[in-house]
């Protein structure tokens, strides 16, 4: 988990802004940002830049590696710090509230906007910058690949994910995006993990499940990580959140993907409710979800 930076962001001065966003702009060439490069790219004279540069370091905004030659790269909580006063700029973010999630590849946040929402970083690639490297084909075409890069186009295609299937499939609202932040709809009930559905609810809530799963491949998506993990519950039906792997239906993995989307989400119905659930036939299922002709369980 990444710092809370918010409380930090007042007491930065707009040449901080411009140092950060220097380092950001080098960061496109270069993992580490050559030292006699920042006048240039934040546009501050040689003097200021030493003296927010020793700021930035201090706050760990900035971290600094001698190589060849001296060079800084942002720290995520500086790339946070960007977003966040991006955010504060658009009113997309008026306040900043207790942590709703850590995970390996994201921290989600609740924020006030014009009223209470979730602030989702995503952290992909910054301890383990090689192995999402080799895993996630939205960077597999650049050659110098950073975990800046990385993590802003997770947030990128989750976003454009949750606006195409918003409001057809029960998903998360999306509100505002920047760099590898999503501010989005809080959404509300039990992760699926950790409901304890009554016998007669089993086999329900996967049918409205997997409703939604065939919802979004008919608006284009398969999820791809469906899991009891992304899956919110309540009284008014379910949620599938944490997009950043969705898929279009056009890829030539996308069946493949939705197959796996369908098998995973049933047998973990199947192992915790046995008795509830029926056995069923995975491929009819895949292609009823597919076809868009998906009912419900008991019918395959």
């Amino acid at each position: 988990m990444v710092r809370n930076v918010a409380d930090e962001i007042a007491a930065l001065d707009p040449e901080d802004f411009h140092l950060l966003s220097g380092v950001e702009h080098g960061m496109r060439f270069s993992e580490w940002v050559s030292r006699e490069k920042l006048p240039e790219f934040s546009r501050l004279t040689p003097q200021e830049v030493d003296y927010r540069l020793d700021r930035m370091l201090d706050r760990e905004f900035l971290e600094r590696k001698t190589i060849q030659y001296e060079g800084v790269q942002l720290t995520f909580a500086g790339y946070d710090v960007l977003a966040l006063h991006t955010f504060a700029e658009r009113d997309s973010v008026e306040g900043f509230g207790a942590p709703l999630g850590v995970g390996k590849e994201s921290d989600v946040y609740e924020v006030q906007s014009f009223r209470p929402m979730a602030l989702k970083f995503h952290r992909e690639g910054y301890t383990q910058f090689r192995e999402v490297h080799r895993g996630r084909d939205y960077t597999s075409e650049k050659e110098h690949t950073s975990w800046q890069y990385t993590a802003r186009k997770a947030a990128e295609r989750e976003y454009d994910a949750l606006e195409a299937l918003y409001p057809t499939v029960n998903v998360p609202r999306p509100v505002d995006h920047n760099r590898h932040a999503i501010v989005m709809e809080k959404v509300s009930g039990t992760e699926l993990s950790n409901a304890k559905l009554n016998p007669e609810q089993a086999s329900g809530v996967l049918d409205l499940i997997l409703r939604e799963v065939a919802a979004a491949y008919r608006e284009g998506y398969v999820h791809a990580d469906v899991s009891e993990y992304n899956v919110f519950v309540d009284s008014d039906g379910v949620v599938l959140f944490d997009w950043p792997q969705a898929t279009p239906t056009d890829h030539e993995n996308a069946r493949e993907l939705l197959a796996r989307d369908v098998e995973n989400i049933v047998q973990y119905f199947r192992q915790k409710y046995p008795s509830d659930v029926p056995a069923v036939d995975h491929d009819a299922v895949v292609g009823a979800v597919a076809d868009d002709a998906f009912a419900s369980v008991t019918e395959h």
